[in-house]
């Protein structure tokens, strides 16, 4: 059984000022999130990671109200996901092709359907890691 997908692809940082590189992954163990790193050096990565929900609610309208936010948007003839992410230290906006996070969305879902999370999800060994700190 395929427990993992990784998906690459290039954004643009700034409304198309600077290519950025990303590699979004999904994990069957950590089935209610997703995570996408951005390359902003040479050998470093930012992870962002946030609920596939939140990708689900953002591939069709606005979503997200806290550090990540995301929203479909038309610009010409290309169909975009705008990301915006917010930490203390900083602020992004990526534009992205839709397309291509809707793909990736399709092979989370074939490891793990939507609503079928709470199967794949080991409480047990959440509970155990948590009571060992």
């Amino acid at each position: 059984m395929t427990t993992e997908v990784i998906h690459a692809e290039i954004v643009s940082l700034y409304e198309g000022t600077t290519p950025v590189r990303s590699r979004w992954s999904y994990r069957a163990d950590q089935p209610y999130t997703v995570t996408a790193a951005f390359q902003t050096d040479r050998d470093r990565w930012v992870e962002w990671v946030f609920s596939r929900d939140l990708l689900v609610e953002g591939l069709s309208g606005p979503a997200g109200v806290g550090d990540v936010r995301l929203q479909p948007e038309a610009d010409d003839e290309l169909y975009l996901l705008v990301l915006e992410i917010e930490s203390p230290e900083g602020y992004a906006r990526l534009e992205l092709d839709h397309d291509r996070v809707s793909g990736f969305l399709a092979a989370t879902t074939r490891i793990v359907a939507l609503g079928e999370e709470s199967s794949h999800f080991d409480v047990d060994g959440l509970i155990d890691e948590l009571t060992k700190v």
